[in-house]
């Protein structure tokens, strides 16, 4: 039975991931640090997609894709999860996670250029008009969120802005290379090209910086390892994974619009575990990103 929207419904199943996975990794960097999560949830993550891949394809690594696919998924997983990821956890530290999440916004706008441009995807108004709705709503309620920080964030240098939306571009990116390299092969075992890539790009920086003595204290961290773990299924192996399924299905832009719904998401849970007061703008905000979304989906 063929399923309506199959595309939307992903990027939301993902935006859903996306946002445990980001109240795992915060609690998790908290702890032992951002950098090292990031490695250890992309080997995690690794793991589990080639246990996938066994079950459903008989092959534990996607040995079967086309140059083209290895080529172009190797280079949005460096230019996702090595490039952008490392400048986002970097921006979360300098500015803040609300004033990086807000620069994140940016995504879907950039995305549907990008995918414009390159893929030649054509986008009806109302497409750009549930967009413009969708990212409006977000904004909205991010601003509001980190107006209680607006006097730190001033302070901080404007590296850790330029980083934040380094951080958007390299996913945006990454989900149009991911679309041009993936067609019609399985998401799953894109996934894990791209994590391959990622891995091996992070690799050479933790070698380059001398990272490696604090992966393996992280490794140590039980409390860390559990929110890694959490997070390492939501995010690089399930949420990724939709992500693609989601961008195979309609086009760059809207698949990017709903996934990037995530700081609306998020004020629920945060609200339950970190005890964060839920303002009516708060509520506004979230009202109008789901109207973007629902008119995405007509």
């Amino acid at each position: 039975m063929d399923i309506a929207h199959p595309g939307e419904l992903a990027a939301l199943g993902t935006a859903v991931c996306w946002t445990v996975t980001g109240l795992s990794f915060e609690a998790a960097g908290r702890r032992v640090g951002s950098l090292s999560v990031n490695l250890i949830r992309l080997v995690m993550a690794f793991g589990l997609l080639a246990l996938f891949g066994l079950a459903t394809r008989g092959q534990a690594l996607p040995l079967d894709a086309t140059t083209h696919a290895w080529v172009w998924l190797g280079i949005s997983g460096l230019i996702g999860f090595a490039f952008g990821d490392l400048c986002l956890f970097r921006a979360y530290v300098l500015v803040g996670s609300r004033i990086s999440m807000l620069l994140m916004s940016l995504v879907p706008p950039i995305a549907a250029v990008i995918g414009w441009f390159f893929l030649h995807e054509q986008l009806a108004p109302r497409d750009w008009l549930g967009m413009g709705i969708t990212v409006t709503g977000i904004v909205w309620v991010v601003l509001e969120r980190s107006g209680r920080q607006a006097a730190e964030v001033r302070s901080q240098m404007t590296k850790g802005v330029l980083l934040a939306f380094l951080g958007a571009v390299g996913q945006a990116v990454g989900l149009v290379l991911s679309k041009l390299g993936m067609g019609s092969y399985d998401a799953f075992a894109a996934t894990q090209i791209r994590i391959i890539a990622g891995l091996v790009g992070l690799v050479v920086i933790f070698f380059v910086i001398g990272w490696w003595p604090r992966v393996w204290s992280a490794l140590a961290h039980r409390g860390a390892m559990t929110r890694i773990s959490l997070g390492a299924f939501f995010g690089p192996f399930l949420g990724v994974s939709l992500s693609l399924v989601a961008i195979q299905h309609t086009q760059t832009g809207v698949a990017a619009t709903i996934m990037a719904i995530v700081p609306v998401l998020i004020i629920a849970p945060a609200a339950i575990l970190f005890r964060e007061r839920i303002t009516l703008r708060a509520v506004l905000g979230a009202s109008l990103a789901v109207a973007g979304v629902v008119l995405l989906f007509r």
